[in-house]
């Protein structure tokens, strides 16, 4: 029994050992070991303080109970029994009970060992609070500290007490005797002196509790208000001063041996404790402050509404008053070229399967379901882009194929990206590929375009080998007639991963992943490297803690790399007066609950960092350099962070603002964009993000007609909380354009509609627009763009009507025209999918674009863009093209050309790319004309599928000409044809 017990416990030494050795070997790899020994140090100190400040207290008061414990007293036959069975036990219960407790509380301690590293390193944030002229910095990294400290005391007190006085009971020293009471001196002197530290330690947290009220979350506000800071602050000051008091009776009652004094201090502090704590609040909230409180509230209304623009960023917004026009004239867009021509047209929530059926090429590849939006240099122009990596599905394998040595060996990463201009469309409805095929060849130049850390990379791969040795890993479909069946191969030759080149490093990693394949494969060699916890998202969560890290990683090729980029935020809960919200609701979308555990009231974009998708490279870039708490960190991690002076020019210019952070600045611009007190309280000017105009208009509904949002978020250093609820809120979309009063720029924007509860007579008409300056680059190699995160709100007169997103999507589908259009795309074996609502500050007024995607139900199908709905003011037009349909809306002439002005009389669209993305390239030398053909730049570059083409399109249009004549038997042979059009098309496009 003993050596399996021997063994069991050796086994689990060694999976614990191997954990930490393996964590530590990813951190060195990528060189932030630091990270993970100031964790290790700092939390085995906790843990170490936490253990002795709960056992040594404990032991020393069961201690001193029993050394002074009456040798004999007379005790009842009942104790004695109680002796009898601890006397044998007594030295093992007076260490066991100690140390137990003292495992507890080292636990609990050790996971706070990021509070008091931020303590002991803390930056003061050079503003003070309006109530106790304090430094913003004491609320964030002070108070929580002596918080915990007196919090954590008093718990050791309380047990120690508890411990000391069932020894007492238990050895005689504490009797009692029907009325009374009998307690020897050595214990008197104890039990008190225990009392007096407790009592003490209670006005100490009483003390702290005044200025914890203002970060305290109120029905109004969050802050201290009017009864808080006139009758709840000086309460907890008095009280404070009589718990002091009654420590101090405790004191005379350990010397002089009377407990009535101390008995009758305390009673009277749980008096004052409901009087001065309870009912005196209750009188002055409920007497004096409900009947006027617009008036009594005004001022701590003033503190709250400054404290929080400053506390998210938005104290700076720009705004200004736009008197909107609904007057669609003629020429209206002149003014608006550049905006015009940049509108995009390819929503990246449709075309996913497009992208998909037009470049994925294997099943073993994949693209996300939501496309990234990003803009690159095309011939000397910046181009709005719809971008998305192809990247590897190990779920697409065949039953055949998915063995675990594939898995690990052979599939370890996917090939390149395939993107899109956003603002142009083939003549078929089809994207036009700036960069396209695979290997991909296109506008963005050469770069390294094998991915191994992606966001659907396998949990582990292992790769390298030595020189010489035959490639094993799958590259890419070459179509060459070869060994390989058609696939180019190769041997990863970065470093991305910890060594497995000796056996007790493939021991130890087969114990992590618990896989025998790692030990025994012969496929594991002395220059093999095991890759994993590969998701961008993860990787810089692991080596940035402090981190609460964005939603979405986007790609981009920078300097001839495909790098993931990745924001990061620092947070506090902590801010004075600043409002608090749920992280994960703000950005879902959804009604805010005090009872989340990601509550914030303070969050900076602090860090930008890229994660290389060859080697694994993590980067952090300390974007906001004023940050006090990022200035806090850099003092802990010293080496972790770079200066944004080492950004190349590229890479500054496809960094942007994030989403995340721009749902939380809209959710609190939505009430906080009011500065004045008294409307704030009355709430008549408050707004809301519109709902997602396409979520009840898309009739195919499944996931187009709402999102349901499972939100992982980590909070600053590793809790990790989930929150799931139905989300509906329109999202912000980003944009190349000229927001009235700005120069053009790469643009974030979102709109607002007025505040109204659920049920009402809800008016969805415009009240704001914010647009946020996204363009950090164009400055040169380390410098941000000028205008970078300069907020914009443009506020409608509330006298204007302007038609919000849910009436224009209203407006559209309720047209006779527009309505008998979409039923005849509808009909048949097609849906149509109206794609994002797009809302542009334009012309005087407001545009809406909207594309309509046509997808046929077949197997093998994907959404066409086929039509294109705008809107100004009341009047509306639905054409084939956005160029037509801005034409017609605006009398014949908008006065700017669309991107897609030529796409009507297009024979398939044009790209950039020119004829090499028709063959492709490959570095191995193998011949990629089949894989890479036209599919990627949507030229028709042969007869059979320019015939295709145009057979798809005049049996499209004899179809809906046959559906308008009601001749279901024309219609089914029509649309018999374009089935038969699109097979052939694709076949075509093949190559076969």
């Amino acid at each position: 029994m003993v050596t399996i017990i021997v063994l069991a416990a050796l086994v689990i030494a060694f999976f614990i050992f191997a954990s930490l050795y393996t964590d530590y070997a990813w951190y060195a790899q990528l060189g932030f070991q630091q990270v993970l020994t100031t964790r290790w140090i700092a939390g085995a100190l906790m843990f170490l303080a936490g253990f002795l400040g709960m056992a040594i207290p404990v032991f020393v008061s069961i201690a001193l109970a029993f050394r002074f414990r009456p040798v004999y007293a007379k005790l009842n036959s009942q104790l004695d029994r109680y002796q009898q069975v601890i006397e044998p036990l007594r030295r093992a219960v007076m260490i066991g009970i100690p140390v137990v407790l003292g495992i507890f509380a080292g636990l609990s301690t050790a996971g706070r060992w990021s509070m008091v590293l931020e303590y002991f390193n803390r930056t003061p944030f050079g503003k003070k609070d309006p109530q106790f002229g304090l430094d913003i910095g004491f609320y964030v990294f002070e108070l929580p500290f002596w918080r915990s400290i007196v919090a954590y005391s008093s718990a050791v007190v309380l047990i120690a007490g508890l411990a000391a006085l069932a020894a007492c009971y238990l050895y005689g020293a504490l009797r009692f005797g029907g009325r009374e009471v009998r307690i020897s001196k050595a214990a008197r002197v104890q039990l008190a002196v225990t009392a007096a530290l407790y009592v003490a330690l209670q006005a100490v947290s009483l003390w702290l509790d005044q200025y914890a009220a203002l970060t305290k979350s109120n029905s109004l506000i969050t802050g201290a208000q009017y009864t808080e800071v006139n009758a709840v602050i000086p309460g907890r000051e008095i009280m404070a001063g009589i718990a002091a008091i009654v420590a101090i009776l405790f004191i005379v009652t350990a010397v002089i041996g009377r407990w009535r004094i101390s008995i009758v201090g305390t009673g009277l502090l749980l008096v004052a404790a409901i009087v001065i704590g309870g009912i005196y609040p209750w009188v002055v909230q409920r007497l004096q402050v409900k009947p006027s409180e617009r008036t009594f509230e005004s001022a701590y209304i003033e503190r709250n509404i400054k404290a929080t623009r400053d506390a998210y960023g938005v104290s700076d917004v720009k705004e200004q008053n736009y008197d909107a026009t609904t007057e669609a004239s003629s020429g209206a867009l002149a003014q608006d070229a550049q905006t015009t021509a940049n509108i995009r047209l390819i929503d990246p929530k449709i075309v996913s399967d497009t992208f998909s059926q037009l470049q994925q090429y294997r099943q073993y590849y994949q693209f996300p379901d939501e496309l990234d939006v990003d803009r690159y240099d095309v011939k000397g122009e910046t181009e709005d882009t719809v971008i998305a990596v192809r990247d590897i599905d190990l779920e697409g394998l065949s039953a055949a194929a998915n063995t675990q040595y594939n898995r690990a060996f052979v599939y370890t990463h996917g090939y390149g990206v395939t993107a899109a201009y956003g603002n142009q469309r083939a003549s078929d409805g089809k994207p036009v590929f700036l960069e396209s095929g695979i290997p991909s060849n296109g506008a963005l130049g050469d770069f390294q375009q094998r991915v191994y850390f992606g966001e659907t990379s396998p949990p582990y791969s292992i790769v390298g080998a030595p020189e010489g040795t035959k490639d094993v890993e799958l590259d890419y479909p070459s179509g060459s007639d070869d060994d390989n069946g058609g696939n180019a191969t190769t041997t990863y030759a970065g470093d991305g991963g910890p060594s497995l080149g000796n056996f007790f490093d493939r021991l130890v990693y087969a114990a992590k992943f618990q896989s025998e394949q790692i030990l025994l494969s012969d496929a594991v060699n002395e220059d093999s490297q095991i890759l994993y916890d590969r998701d961008p998202i993860t990787r810089v969560q692991k080596v940035a803690p402090y981190l609460t890290v964005d939603s979405d990683a986007y790609p981009a090729v920078v300097d001839h790399r495909l790098q993931w980029v990745v924001d990061g935020y620092t947070t506090s809960d902590a801010y004075p007066y600043s409002q608090s919200q749920s992280l994960s609701d703000s950005i879902a979308g959804a009604e805010s609950s005090a009872y989340r555990t990601d509550q914030v009231n303070y969050i900076r974009n602090s860090v930008k960092a890229t994660v290389d998708a060859y080697t694994g490279k993590v980067t952090l870039y300390a974007w906001d350099t004023e940050d006090p708490v990022l200035k806090t960190w850099q003092k802990i991690f010293p080496t972790s962070t770079k200066s944004v002076s080492s950004m190349s020019a590229e890479l500054l210019d496809h960094v942007r603002y994030p989403t995340d952070l721009f749902k939380v600045q809209r959710s609190i611009l939505g009430t906080y964009h009011v500065t004045n007190a008294n409307s704030f309280y009355s709430g008549d000017d408050a707004w809301n993000t519109p709902q997602e105009p396409t979520s009840t208009a898309t009739s195919d509904s499944d996931a187009d007609s709402a999102d349901t949002s499972a939100n992982a978020n980590t909070n600053a250093l590793g809790a990790q909380t989930t929150t799931t609820s139905q989300v509906n809120l329109q999202d912000p979309y980003y944009l190349t354009m000229k927001v009235p009063g700005q120069g053009t720029a790469y643009s974030l924007y979102t709109t607002y509609i007025p505040q109204q509860s659920a049920g009402a007579n809800n008016r969805n008409v415009l009240t704001g627009y914010l647009a946020v300056n996204s363009d950090a680059g164009g400055a040169g190699k380390g410098e941000k763009g000028s205008g970078y995160g300069k907020l914009t709100l443009l506020t409608m007169p509330k006298t204007d009507n302007i038609p919000g997103p849910g009436q224009v999507q209203s407006l559209f589908n309720g047209d006779s025209t527009v309505s008998q259009e979409l039923n005849i795309l509808k009909r048949g074996n097609s849906t149509v999918k109206q794609g994002n609502l797009l809302t542009l500050p334009v012309g005087g007024g407001f545009l809406y674009v909207q594309p309509v995607y046509v997808q046929s139900t077949s197997s093998g199908s994907y959404p066409l863009l086929q039509k294109v709905l705008v809107a100004f003011g009341d009047k509306i037009a639905f054409e084939d093209t956005l160029d037509e349909a801005l034409n017609s809306l605006f009398g014949g002439d908008s006065g700017a050309a669309a991107g897609d002005s030529g796409a009507s009389g297009s024979d398939g669209g044009s790209s950039d790319s020119g004829s090499d993305s028709d063959t492709g390239s490959s570095d191995s030398g193998s011949d990629s004309g089949s894989t890479g053909a036209s599919t990627g730049s949507g030229t028709v570059d042969n007869d059979a599928l320019q015939q295709a083409l145009s057979d798809a399109k005049d049996a499209l249009q004899d179809r809906q000409e046959a559906y308008a004549d009601n001749d279901l038997v024309a219609a089914a042979e029509a649309d018999q044809r374009l089935q038969d059009a699109i097979e052939a098309a694709t076949a075509a496009e093949n190559g076969s």
